[in-house]
């Protein structure tokens, strides 16, 4: 446990739900712990008691990506932990593989309805029908645009094709949409929905007043920081201004609010989260802006500034994005620059440096 992590509170200590079981958290509220064969090695699933069109049962929160291991893990839940009741919908708080990829699956099996918000909905579609699955050589030549032009890495992310579709390979047909300000009846306790960008097109995060819980899916995490990245499906983006003031809303719930993270333990100390968040990403930003004060940076040129570690190629996927995304936010403020250089690279820079090395391109340095 980290420095951050002490300052925060676990009601359940170092227990675990053990594997294809679960745990309860709250009445009619159940944990579910599967694991995931990334470094982030697991995801926090949910089991809501309900009744739906006078049908006892439970909805699910998430889903785990499509694999045998994870449907394995289901099958056990589905004996032991329904009490023999069915799954009437299935919720998704966003569109990543781990969250939405066996949605389908578990759709079907149950003929259960699937909520997630409009637009996650849309861009996983495009994910598992679109024929390059968020990555291929678009995505390698975004990243060579921002300075990852290493032959090696640009061939290994061009071949990244069909990533996505390989853990969510297909979307139920129909869903029932899910906004913010949205109030869902689960169990006779009403959960509002709270939008949340920076992270995924559209995150809903759930809130329980009555129960005292914050279901934060991805939003908000008690011991890593939440990759928030730049995409080249929309490659001027602005997401790490989204995440903290998306974050920032979070503040109007009780203080007591037990929050319920997808990845790590449950906790109480939201508002003390919310503050490490934004003092992590200050610090970062700092730091960006001190190494583009002293010289034009590319987001591959940045990445030892944030990320101290040796990173695998996996992982510099995810860097480059937050990368970009950090110098992003500094150039929508405008404490930074953008120019392309003589090859063909973005760097930012600041004024007095920009100044010095020629036009910069202002266009959304607003």
């Amino acid at each position: 446990m980290n420095e951050l992590e002490k300052q925060l509170h676990y009601p359940f200590g170092d227990a675990l739900p053990a594997p294809g079981a679960a745990m309860l958290v709250a009445p009619g509220v159940k944990w579910i712990r599967m694991s995931l064969p990334f470094a982030l090695n697991h995801i926090n699933l949910w089991l809501l008691r309900d009744e739906l069109d006078g049908v006892q049962g439970w909805s699910v929160v998430d889903c785990c990506i499509s694999n045998d291991a994870a449907r394995a893990q289901w099958e056990q839940i589905f004996n032991q932990e329904l009490d023999g009741l069915p799954i009437l919908r299935v919720i998704v708080t966003h569109m990543h593989p781990d969250h939405v990829g066996l949605a389908h699956w578990l759709c079907e099996r149950w003929q259960a309805p699937l909520w997630i918000s409009a637009t996650d909905y849309c861009m996983a579609r495009i994910g598992t029908l679109g024929p390059t699955g968020f990555g291929g050589e678009s995505a390698a030549a975004f990243f060579a645009r921002h300075g990852l032009n290493d032959p090696d890495a640009m061939e290994q992310v061009a071949a990244r094709s069909t990533y996505f579709p390989s853990l969510v390979p297909s979307m139920p047909n129909q869903y029932r949409r899910m906004q913010d300000g949205d109030a869902l009846s689960v169990g006779g306790h009403h959960w509002q929905c709270i939008s949340g960008y920076g992270h995924a097109p559209e995150h809903i995060s759930l809130h329980c007043a009555e129960l005292g819980l914050l279901i934060g899916g991805d939003m908000m995490l008690p011991r890593i920081s939440t990759n928030v990245s730049v995409y080249d499906q929309e490659p001027e983006a602005n997401p790490l201004r989204q995440f903290l003031d998306s974050i920032d809303r979070f503040r109007s719930l009780d203080a007591q609010t037990l929050t319920l993270p997808s990845h790590g333990k449950p906790f109480t100390g939201l508002y003390r989260r919310i503050d490490q968040l934004h003092a992590h990403h200050a610090e970062r930003l700092a730091e960006v802006l001190a190494a583009c004060d002293e010289r034009p940076c590319s987001a591959a040129e940045v990445l030892p500034v944030l990320f101290k570690r040796a990173l695998d190629l996996h992982q510099t996927t995810f860097a480059m994005g937050e990368s970009i995304a950090h110098l992003h936010l500094l150039w929508h403020d405008g404490r930074l620059q953008r120019r392309i250089s003589d090859d063909g690279i973005y760097r930012f820079s600041s004024r007095t440096a920009t100044a010095a090395a020629g036009p910069a391109d202002q266009a959304h340095a607003t």
